[in-house]
């Protein structure tokens, strides 16, 4: 086995692969950018070598630095963890020129599969069923919209070297196909530095199945069953589970074979995910088309170790190291229900725009660091960590196993519930709407299920204000009784010989005002009206939070201050309150209304108008990137643009004014 590996990737993966390695005895070096100097894959690994710049293409994707820090580390291998370099077969080949192994398939793999419109040319001839389309090499847009025309719409317009949802979009008719078009070119462009396009039919009802595969060199190959995913937004994975709900046997082993022999048809070499869209036709018929192979391990591989007990990562560096497969087929079993979720800095309510800031807090449920157990964190980040705008949203998953989906299922919406994020918005509890949503609860899965379930998914309140402001009044009250001294003048009890103690409380909840009266009676107990509920409130501190009984209602809830605003968790949800200090907020004045701000940290892509031009409410005024993801920036109102703030290519700040409008 290898003495010492590099791994060429950073956050939650970096510090999966530093597990396995550390387990079997594999020494391991990271590297890292000036972001991630002090980030948390640094110190899982034995030694760590610096390899330029915050921005990716100054730092995790310049592979001649990261081949010259393994040669000096003495490293013999290299991982790539996913994104990044993974897929790149310049640097699979780099690797081998310098005398190193990568742990991945071959470069011919990876360049047969790269190129989304040569591997479907590939996979038919292997016999591998496929999606009507164009996947051919003519990227004039006046012939790319000819041909979307012929499929028919709606159309799917996909990066050629893309993955992750970058570079794609769904069209609904010829008329938005140019903008889609220009759109998908330049996330492409940006993220891949290829911006060519293959056009589909957009598959209705579709669902996501993909299958796990494996190679070794001396020609075995294997599947480890399937993962859908099919919950998606922007076409980006939230929820991914093993095996697929209402699969059959007969359909797993028609789609297993498929995927091996697509692997087979380019002589792959380790982990590797053949991905497929399953159509759902009426009576429960399904029928299953190729999209893609992604040429390493995937970010949802833990629910495959879940339901197998095996380690993947074990697996990638046994076969990379020129072992043989440790299982064949038949040896291959499924145990049990596996969900994964991904915990992203992100708002749900605002678009799933990216979140940036420091961890101020971060939670998590009990779990266990690797198999076996049933609650499982991947994290890349702890609490104190920043997230920062270079790089992927996502800041851990949440992997959990049950006997069965129902029990699966209760197990993450209870682990969800007992992940506390403070600092930033998070998915954490759009994750729990999902989960108990009726078409995920009931498996109905597709990839329109987070719009179908749109009206229980956005803008929910859990907690609501009577209870969340009871909480926050309790958490002071504690936070209060904690400063009190031996002697009776230092109690904070209310207590007078005459008369009742009446404390007034302000808040401010959903943008809305709110008050509360606390009234502390003679024998010691608590009267708390909030709007229109009053009842006797009773608390107490626990190891689990606080224990709070309130005008009837029992539950328990962790709060965490941050400035004004009381962070309310609970098993009901989570929510936000503000505790207005009225001393420190006199002689504000009334906002600016003709102002619009970045919504995040970015780059300013383009305008779409100018100073002087009219415009009404809901009109595309700009186009920001950030996460590697295009955001378009609308108009709030009707208007006039009175001045443009920046340029295209301008870095911004969040809460940067881009443009003023006037009335």
């Amino acid at each position: 086995m290898f003495k010492k590996i590099l791994i060429a990737n950073r956050g939650e993966i970096a510090c999966r692969v530093a597990a396995t390695a550390r387990r079997m005895g594999v020494r391991t070096v990271a590297v890292y950018s000036d972001a991630d100097a002090h980030a948390k894959h640094v110190g899982a690994c034995d030694e760590a070598l610096h390899i330029g710049g915050s921005a990716p293409k100054e730092s995790y994707l310049r592979w001649e630095r990261i081949i010259e820090a393994a040669k000096a580390s003495g490293a013999q291998a290299i991982h790539p963890g996913y994104g990044f370099l993974s897929e790149n077969e310049e640097f699979a080949q780099a690797c081998a020129d310098a005398g190193l192994v990568f742990i991945g398939p071959p470069p011919s793999a990876i360049q047969a599969m790269g190129l989304k419109a040569q591997s479907k040319q590939l996979m038919e001839k292997a016999g591998v069923p496929l999606v009507p389309g164009y996947h051919a090499a003519n990227q004039d847009p006046v012939l790319l919209k000819k041909e979307a025309d012929r499929i028919g719409y709606p159309v799917l317009i996909k990066a050629s070297a893309g993955g992750g949802g970058k570079g794609m979009r769904a069209v609904d008719k010829t008329a938005d196909f140019d903008a889609a078009l220009a759109s998908c070119k330049r996330e492409a462009i940006n993220s891949f530095g290829d911006d060519a396009v293959l056009i589909e039919k957009y598959v209705q009802r579709p669902r996501h199945i993909e299958i796990q595969v494996f190679g070794d060199t001396q020609g075995n190959y294997v599947y480890l069953f399937e993962r859908d995913c099919s919950v998606q937004r922007r076409h980006q994975k939230v929820l991914e589970e093993a095996p697929a709900p209402g699969m059959t046997e007969a359909f797993r082993k028609q789609m297993g074979e498929a995927a091996v022999a697509a692997a087979r048809a380019v002589k792959y070499v380790g982990a590797g995910t053949v991905e497929f869209i399953v159509e759902q036709r009426a009576g429960g018929e399904m029928t299953f088309f190729f999209m893609e192979m992604n040429t390493r391990l995937q970010v949802e591989h833990p629910v495959t170790e879940a339901i197998t007990g095996l380690d993947l990562v074990e697996w990638q560096l046994r076969v990379a190291f020129g072992e043989s497969l440790p299982l064949r087929q038949e040896d291959l079993k499924i145990r049990g229900h596996a969900i994964e979720a991904r915990i992203c800095a992100e708002n749900p309510d605002n678009n799933f725009l990216p979140a940036t800031g420091r961890l101020d807090v971060a939670r998590w449920p009990e779990h266990v660091e690797f198999l076996p157990g049933h609650v499982r964190i991947d994290a890349g980040f702890g609490e104190g960590d920043a997230i920062s705008p270079y790089y992927d949203s996502m800041i851990a998953k949440l992997i959990v196993h049950g006997d069965t989906r129902e029990h699966a299922l209760a197990r993450l919406d209870e682990a969800l519930a007992q992940t506390h994020i403070v600092g930033l918005a998070t998915n954490v509890q759009f994750l729990r709407y999902v989960v108990r949503s009726p078409s995920f609860a009931q498996a109905n899965l597709d990839t329109a299920l987070i719009p179908r379930e749109e009206a229980v998914l956005f803008k929910q309140e859990p907690v609501g204000l009577p209870l969340a402001a009871a909480a926050a009044i309790a958490q002071a009250l504690l936070q209060e009784r904690g400063t009190e001294g031996a002697d009776p003048f230092s109690r904070r009890d209310g207590w007078r010989s005459h008369g009742l103690t009446v404390r007034r409380f302000q808040f401010e909840f959903h943008d809305e005002p709110a008050k509360a009266e606390l009234t502390y009676l003679h024998d010691g107990a608590l009267s708390l009206k909030v709007g229109n509920v009053a009842g006797a409130l009773q608390f107490a501190a626990t190891p689990r939070g606080i224990d709070i009984d309130y005008a009837g209602q029992r539950f328990v809830a962790s709060v965490y201050a941050s400035g004004e605003t009381d962070h309310v968790f609970s098993a009901r949800g989570a929510t936000q309150i503000l505790a207005i200090d009225l001393l420190a907020h006199a002689g504000e004045g009334e906002a600016d209304t003709g102002r619009l701000t970045a919504p995040m940290p970015g780059k300013v892509v383009s305008f779409a108008v100018k100073a002087g031009d009219k415009v009404t409410k809901g009109q595309a005024l700009a186009v920001m990137e950030a996460m590697k993801m295009e955001h378009t920036i609308a108009a709030p109102a009707d208007g006039v643009v009175a001045e443009l703030m920046y340029g295209p290519g301008d870095q911004v700040a969040e809460g940067a004014e881009l443009l003023k409008l006037s009335q």
